[in-house]
């Protein structure tokens, strides 16, 4: 018989993005005696979620210093760069490559492989991303890259490692998510399988604001947007989504879609350009309205 797999109930909830009941169970099971590399896998894993939960103090001061592992020291390193201001940044990512340029095990530490794939994308570093995952050695690697793959449109590929992922544990939760993700990117006509299997997740776990937003963004998809927004509404009442980027992000274009055009989508935009100023949606906005304004002003009547 096989032994039963003490951090699922920590993998499951993290993955599902209830980050606060995973923390819970990390605390549960750290009374718990277990083997030292899934020690190190819950110190990382909470670690992550303290991340998800935006505590990036709490990721540094717990992730930092010589004594901890090299995928501590990437979590930190990742908590680092969220907290930087923009310009700041590329010291980080260099810092990060010196950092597994140093370890000798880095090709084969799959921990420090995954922590830095997820620096490397919020770098927007595609291609250092895939390169930390492209083996596919984890369940959590495969992942990784169907999401790298649908981001670059090869969509092919992502449906390659999909399979990959399927054939390890088809009935997993980062198979059903993944799968979920896979079937949004392919557009309307497969929108309704994406929340189908959101939905299931949701009854069966409970829903998040990963979720909530996820089956927000299948809904536009297939043309949906009432449905969308009425999870959208959720993830903002229930979820405390009135800060989060992605949630208000999707309100916006939610709203547009439905012709809300007035206060509301105004004071999502004004949270978000006060709340993520550097989310590649404000950036790209500011840079519009500038661009907009500098022409403007070139048609003005004195």
């Amino acid at each position: 018989m096989a032994e039963p797999d003490e951090l699922y109930t920590l993998r499951a909830q993290y993955w599902l993005g209830h980050y606060s009941l995973a923390l819970d169970e990390a605390r549960s099971a750290s009374r718990r005696p277990m083997p030292p590399h899934l020690k190190s896998e819950r110190e990382e894993l909470a670690l992550r979620c303290h991340l998800g939960l935006g505590q990036f103090d709490k990721v540094l001061s717990e992730g930092s210093g010589a004594d901890k592992s090299p995928a501590m020291r990437t979590l930190a390193l990742h908590a680092s760069y969220l907290s930087s201001a923009p310009e700041a940044r590329g010291a980080v990512v260099d810092e990060l490559k010196a950092l597994l340029a140093s370890t000798p095990e880095s090709s084969s530490n799959t921990s420090l492989q995954l922590a830095a794939c997820h620096v490397f994308l919020a770098a927007n570093m595609l291609r250092e991303a895939l390169q930390c995952v492209h083996l596919g050695l984890t369940m959590e690697h495969l992942a990784m890259c169907v999401q790298i793959y649908i981001r670059i449109d090869r969509l092919d590929l992502a449906n390659d490692a999909l399979n990959l992922l399927k054939q390890a544990d088809e009935d997993s939760i980062l198979a059903q998510l993944t799968g979920a993700y896979l079937a949004i990117a392919q557009g309307s006509s497969m929108s309704e399988n994406a929340v189908h299997a959101l939905a299931g997740l949701s009854e069966q776990y409970g829903p998040s604001l990963m979720l909530l937003n996820c089956t927000a963004v299948a809904n536009m998809t297939g043309s949906k947007y009432e449905a969308a927004e009425a999870n959208l509404k959720s993830a903002m009442d229930e979820f405390g989504g009135q800060g989060d980027a992605d949630t208000l992000v999707n309100l916006v274009v939610c709203s547009q879609h439905l012709g809300r055009n007035g206060g509301d989508v105004e004071n999502y935009l004004v949270a978000l350009k006060a709340t993520c100023a550097s989310h590649p949606f404000v950036e790209g906005l500011v840079q519009v309205e500038g661009a907009f304004e500098r022409e403007a002003n070139k048609y003005v009547v004195a």
